[in-house]
């Protein structure tokens, strides 16, 4: 019997999807490559994404260290967030998926097309 090489809780392949998997994730990262954006304006920048969750990733990424947060005490609060430094490390490589997905993404959607046709007619082993 083979021992296994490959574990979920060392796998850094694992790790970085831990980070960037949740499907709001990679949006907010882009919605903040260029700057400081206060919370309204990623809320209004970021088609279907509810203010809860919107909440939920930014908190995630903080946590993370990847996202820095700034509360100016007015009335009403301006929230502000920034990529920080360790935030930053992340944009070569989200903009290396984006040029992947670009350029093969299509390809996956016709071969989720045939595979989907080849279910339902019953031709896949």
């Amino acid at each position: 019997m083979r021992t296994p090489d490959i574990s979920i809780e060392e796998c850094t392949y694992s790790h970085v999807l831990e980070i960037v998997s949740n499907k709001w994730t990679a949006l907010v990262i882009y919605s903040l490559e260029n700057g400081t954006v206060r919370y309204g304006e990623m809320m209004g920048r970021i088609k279907g994404i509810s203010q809860k969750m919107l909440t939920q990733t930014l908190r995630q990424l903080e946590r993370d260290g990847l996202v820095g947060r700034k509360v100016t005490p007015v009335v009403p609060p301006i929230v502000e967030y920034t990529l920080t430094p360790l935030g930053e490390t992340l944009i070569p490589c989200m903009r290396m998926l984006n040029v992947w997905a670009t350029d093969h993404f299509p390809h996956v959607k016709k071969a989720r097309e045939e595979y989907d046709i080849g279910e339902t007619s019953g031709t896949i082993a």
